[in-house]
């Protein structure tokens, strides 16, 4: 067996000559190669050893191939750092977001980290090593002036010593990211806490050291009034609420992690010689034989080439029954053989495999933003500015108009405006909810390209739908040949067969395949053209075929005439038809047949009580369509249409005010996916469709469609909800900290009180999105 490797891979394992007297590295395949081995090649000097000759031939054609220096390894996943609210911002490492000072979240987490980063570490540690410090500065506050045996000077000198390590060594990381704002113009959260805390310790520190400076108003219980235990527990409260932050975030990467963690470590792959061995994934190459036995998880995407089994997809599709493989068929990596033993040819290993894709597609969803988000990115832009000039207000306007102890309470409440006011909770708004609901879909098979695909596919109200491959199984099946001449079947079967060699559409494959099996010689065609939706044209052992709907034989000039009373037939069974005329002359037709899935009733039955208009737009002929579409209740169907005509159908809905998604799975269905305000491509199709579209379902189910737009609904429900939060919070809580029920109710809100609302303001709004993850 041939090991298909790249050009890099083993390269470092190469060996200097003999670098070892028992074993070497096989250049090729990377095995471990004895000294008897009698496949072996000299090459510049050096000696190389091989375990089979299949490995020595290869080599000995490309030696420098499988012996040039390796390039930098690519990052491991993870290794890439991004800011949860500024997904723009991204870096090698870890470190904290330039624009908010948050801390970066790796792009794709690793499996081995827990929830406990390293950030999360940090103010954990913090947290609890300043704790009991903050509990005595909290308790020599509020009760030290019943301790008749400390003066209240050496109280104040005490609350000092107490809050300096609270406030330079645990709440130090906040100053550092506050004058990070201030230097690089990015008013934050902590450009406000940096200065809420610096401004009552400083405050404190200045009355401790010069009590003189103040006046007598300033007086309580004996001394100056201090705010240590403010700072104190501002400290302790933001590094609280950060960690219960960063601990709800985690929860929010968790479907990625069960994707990360569904691939299997090892793989065993079957030697030249029939013997197998246990090889680490990332030494599998395409092309190599593996064998996946009884409750093992296959390793990557291939064919079967021996054996048969029931394969459970549900952790990639959602699709709850195990689906049968046989010889011929592919199989997903990572999914679940359960009964029988299976022999795989691996045909796409890495980055290539499905559910690798999946975890890309995941990941970019989640980094995106919503376009809800732009007013608060907005708002954000001048909050903190505001907030500030809000808390200079209130200190002057107390100080000059708030009587003996105005300046006292005008400290006090400019500090809890400073506190109270977190533009976190705002930044955090929709992110979070993207991240859980995008995640949430990756586990139902359903895969969104952004976070705009989410928002917009709640407003859908007219899916159009193509046929082949949507509706149907996409695996059509060849019914039978109608020749002009009688006797001249199998010919105008092996013309087709010979001209659809170079097409990709399914009913192309079922006519080859067909040919095929009946044994049929097939010639090379020469200058094939793809006229996408209506047909193929070439040249057939020298004669000028062409293959399509009556669409295409209009456009050659062939009169269908002669066979139309068979095909008419044909189609009312639901069969697609194609005329096949020679040499300008029309020759026969083909009849093939794609069972409907079954899943399709049950899918068009939920779009429809969704509210849904649902047209079928297929380039099969007309009668065909709509013998299908009356099969499944589909009331408004177009038949013969081309790429440009589904395209301009959805152009059409839309300048009637119909927001459309249009749902396909073939390269003709690309550019009505790309229009569309929602394109939606099935799982099953080509990758050309996958790209054009917003939405994939991975397992080709339109049922997916009507989850999708229920999660679509449901996310965008719960944006609203953390964004209004947000606001209402910012709205009330400013000027409650400002002072302004003061005057009727008498109350000032504490500094405390403030920080303590903050920190629980971010958490409230990461929990409201984790509540996603309970949408069915």
């Amino acid at each position: 067996m041939a090991h298909e490797i790249s050009e890099h891979h083993h390269a470092q394992e190469v060996p200097s000559p003999e670098t070892s007297p028992d074993s070497q590295i096989d250049p090729v395949c990377g095995m471990t190669v004895k000294p008897e081995s009698p496949h072996a090649s000299h090459y510049q000097g050096m000696h190389y050893r091989f375990c089979s000759a299949k490995c020595k031939i290869k080599f000995d054609a490309e030696p420098a191939r499988y012996l040039a220096p390796s390039p930098a390894p690519a990052p491991v996943a993870g290794a890439e750092y991004v800011c949860p609210m500024h997904p723009e911002v991204r870096q090698p490492g870890p470190g904290t977001c330039p624009k908010c000072g948050m801390a970066l979240e790796p792009v794709l987490p690793l499996l081995e980290d827990d929830e406990e980063n390293a950030e999360y570490r940090d103010f954990r540690r913090r947290f609890w090593y300043s704790l009991p410090l903050t509990v005595f500065v909290v308790a020599l506050a509020m009760l030290g002036h019943q301790l008749t045996s400390v003066s209240p000077a050496q109280r104040t000198w005490l609350e000092l010593l107490l809050s300096t390590p609270i406030v330079l060594w645990a709440g130090w990381p906040f100053f550092v990211r506050g004058w990070q704002s201030v230097v690089l113009r990015s008013p934050n959260m902590w450009t406000l806490i940096g200065l809420g805390t610096g401004a009552a310790f400083a405050y404190s520190v200045v009355a401790t050291f010069a009590p003189g400076l103040f006046p007598d108003s300033f007086q309580a219980h004996g001394r100056i009034g201090v705010y240590y235990e403010a700072a104190a527990v501002i400290i302790s409260l933001t590094l609280l609420g950060q960690m219960l932050e960063l601990r709800a975030r985690s929860q929010t990467s968790a479907a990625i992690k069960s994707l990360l963690g569904l691939a299997p470590k090892t793989a065993r792959r079957i030697r030249a010689d029939g013997s197998e061995e246990d090889v680490p994934l990332n030494h599998v190459h395409v092309g190599d034989l593996l064998r996946v036995r009884p409750g093992e998880k296959v390793p990557v995407d291939g064919e079967v080439t021996e054996g048969g089994s029931a394969v459970d997809e549900s952790m990639l599709t959602g699709e709850p029954l195990p689906v049968t493989k046989r010889t011929g068929d592919k199989v997903i990596g990572a999914t679940l053989n359960t009964s029988g033993s299976l022999v795989i040819r691996s045909e796409k290993v890495g980055s290539q495999t499905v559910l690798a894709q999946i975890i890309q597609m995941v990941a970019q969803a989640q980094r995106s933003k919503a376009p809800m988000q732009r007013l608060a990115d907005v708002v954000a832009g001048y909050f903190v500015v505001g907030v500030v000039l809000i808390a200079l207000l209130s200190f002057f306007a107390w100080g000059l108009f708030g009587g003996e102890r105005g300046w006292v309470f005008g400290l006090i409440n400019s500090v809890s405006v400073l506190i109270i006011a977190c533009p976190c909770a705002l930044g955090l708004a929709t992110p979070m909810s993207i991240m859980v609901a995008t995640g949430k879909a990756a586990t139902q098979g359903i895969l969104f390209r952004d976070a705009a695909a989410i928002e917009r596919l709640r407003e859908v109200d007219t899916l159009i739908v193509d046929k082949t491959g949507t509706l149907t199984e996409g695996k059509p099946s060849f019914e039978r040949a109608v020749a002009v001449q009688a006797g001249q079947e199998e010919e105008i079967l092996r013309l087709a067969a010979s001209l659809d060699q170079g097409s990709e559409h399914p009913l192309a494959d079922a006519i080859v395949q067909a040919a095929r099996a009946k044994g049929l010689l097939l010639d090379k065609a020469d200058q094939f053209e793809s006229s996408s939706g209506i047909g193929v044209r070439g040249i057939v052992a020298g004669r000028r075929v062409v293959l399509g709907n009556t669409v295409l034989m209009t456009q050659e000039g062939i009169d269908v005439a002669e066979l139309g009373i068979a095909a008419e037939a044909l189609r009312q069974e639901g069969a697609s038809v194609m005329y096949l005329a020679a040499d300008g002359r029309l020759r026969g037709l083909l009849a093939v047949s794609d069972p409907v899935k079954q899943s399709t009733p049950d899918a068009l039955a939920a779009l429809r009580q969704a509210g849904m208009r649902v047209i079928m737009a297929t380039g099969d002929g007309v009668t065909t369509a709509l013998a299908v579409g009356k099969r499944l209740g589909i009331d408004e169907v177009h038949g013969e249409v081309k790429p440009a005509d589904k395209l301009a159908l959805v152009e059409c809905l839309q300048r009637e005010g119909r927001v459309v998604a249009m749902a396909g799975d073939g390269i003709n269905d690309a550019p009505a996916l790309a229009k569309a305000d929602v394109g939606i491509a099935m799982g099953t199709g080509t990758d050309v469709a996958m790209n054009s579209a917003q939405v994939t379902l991975v397992k080709g189910d339109l049922r997916g469609i009507a989850r999708a737009r229920e999660l679509s609904m449901a996310t965008v429900a719960n944006m609203r909800q953390n964004l209004m939060f947000a606001f209402l919070y910012n709205a009330l809580g400013v000027p409650i900290a400002a002072g302004i029920l003061y005057p009727v109710f008498g109350l000032v809100l504490s500094p405390i009180i403030a920080a303590a609302a903050m920190s629980l303001s971010s958490v409230s709004v990461v929990g409201n999105a984790l509540r996603l993850r309970q949408v069915s």
